[in-house]
């Protein structure tokens, strides 16, 4: 069956191969011919509409869960980055059902640069999105080779590695913004974990909160739950331990007054009464960098 045109390929067939590459950087790879840019190309509003207008754009899936479906190393979670993140996705990942981009799905604000990085397995790889907007160029088979995009505008992206795309080898790119809650402060710190979708759970009216420590998110049981608790002074907040996603702890974010040990075991507690107001922002640290993070108002 023959594979949908790209946009890479739109331009080589009509001698324009020479603009879609705009950084004008060469790849850290070793073929003669760039296999991917080492610097940063951004997507404006002009070049998406001229993409749009001088190639037909692959025709999509109803839905994203559609399209990752058959995704290889996707277990049904977007892994969410905030700001000033600089998201890595990695090319060649071994999984069951082959090769994989890791993670396969991420979500991230506008003006975020997303690389991509070979791992070298596999073989011939590439970075293509199916609307054009992305074309890391040659495919290339070398550990060390790296692809920049920088992502100015929301939306959705789905990308391909072509020698492999009917094997599974596929993802997903959203940019919108962070959930939102009114308090920036938390929002800020949150933006990063996957469960917090802008609520502040209020258990004002009770004297105890309970967190689970080790829920579902993240990509494993990597979080909080709920992320975010607004509470009265004196009252008494515990977490229990799922005993699942490994040892945690609770740290608070600079000399806030959470500090728990870092223990596995399922029906593990830590309490602590607040009794003056503030935002106290904490995480697990051994998963603070993949959004293990929490915050506690107290009114």
């Amino acid at each position: 069956m023959q594979r949908p045109s790209t946009r890479r390929q739109f331009l080589a067939g009509t001698g324009l191969a020479a603009l879609a590459v705009t950084a004008g950087c060469v790849s850290s790879g070793s073929s003669s011919e760039p296999a991917a840019e080492t610097g940063t190309e951004t997507a404006t509003a002009t070049e998406t509409a001229t993409a749009t207008e001088t190639a037909t754009p692959e025709s999509t899936p109803e839905s994203l869960d559609d399209w990752l479906d058959d995704a290889n190393g996707y277990d049904g979670e977007i892994r969410r980055y905030g700001p000033q993140s600089r998201p890595t996705i990695m090319l060649g990942e071994e999984t069951d059902g082959g090769l994989a981009f890791s993670p396969p799905a991420i979500e991230v604000p506008p003006m975020t640069i997303v690389r991509w990085d070979w791992t070298g397995h596999g073989g011939q790889q590439n970075v293509v999105a199916l609307d054009g907007t992305f074309d890391s160029g040659r495919t290339n088979a070398q550990s060390g080779t790296m692809y920049h995009y920088f992502f100015e505008e929301p939306g959705e992206y789905r990308f391909v590695s072509e020698p492999h795309r009917d094997d599974g080898m596929k993802g997903a790119i959203i940019v919108k913004e962070p959930p939102s809650s009114g308090n920036a402060t938390v929002d800020e710190w949150l933006a990063a974990a996957s469960n917090f979708d802008g609520t502040i759970a209020d258990r004002t009216d009770t004297d105890t909160a309970t967190v689970t420590a080790g829920a579902d998110g993240n990509g494993g049981q990597f979080a909080f739950d709920p992320p975010a608790l607004k509470v009265s002074t004196e009252t008494t907040v515990r977490w229990d331990w799922t005993g699942d996603g490994g040892p945690h702890n609770i740290v608070s974010k600079g000399d806030g007054p959470l500090d728990s040990e870092l223990v596995a075991d399922e029906g593990s507690t830590y309490e602590h009464t607040f009794e003056e107001t503030g935002t106290h922002l904490y995480s697990c640290k051994p998963h603070e960098g993949v959004g293990m993070r929490g915050a506690v108002v107290v009114e």
